[in-house]
């Protein structure tokens, strides 16, 4: 038999997922990658590697200690937060290691200076 709170948390994240027909005006999400570290953590939590209220708490844990470094919280380092808070859960539940984490980031990156703009970045992970 489920568990009626995995069905009520799952209720809960469909309501969080944005509807750009009732919000024209003011996107939710105003970079790809936004979107892309959003749909990830939702996933992640849906197939059960953290609940919803873990990812919650974690995530407030890294807003206020952005704010008491100084994060003005005007909205634009939103997202950062979630990406960090995403990156801090992956390695703490050793689905990542923070080396696995800074040598894609420099794939990336050397991906993202050798290609041409207007081009599609391309990368290749051996």
């Amino acid at each position: 038999m489920k568990d009626p709170t995995d069905e009520q948390n799952q209720v809960l994240l469909r309501t969080l997922i944005p509807d750009p027909a009732k919000d024209e005006e003011s996107p939710q999400f105003s970079e790809p990658w936004q979107a892309q570290v959003f749909a990830l953590a939702v996933s992640l939590s849906e197939a059960g590697l953290f609940s919803w209220q873990e990812w919650t708490e974690e995530l407030s844990v890294t807003i206020l200690k952005a704010q008491e470094l100084g994060d003005p919280d005007l909205g634009s380092t939103y997202y950062h937060h979630w990406l960090k808070t995403l990156e801090r859960m992956l390695t703490s539940k050793e689905v990542l290691d923070q080396t696995s984490i800074f040598q894609r980031m420099k794939i990336w990156e050397e991906a993202y200076l050798r290609t041409p703009h207007g081009q599609p970045i391309k990368i290749k992970i051996t």
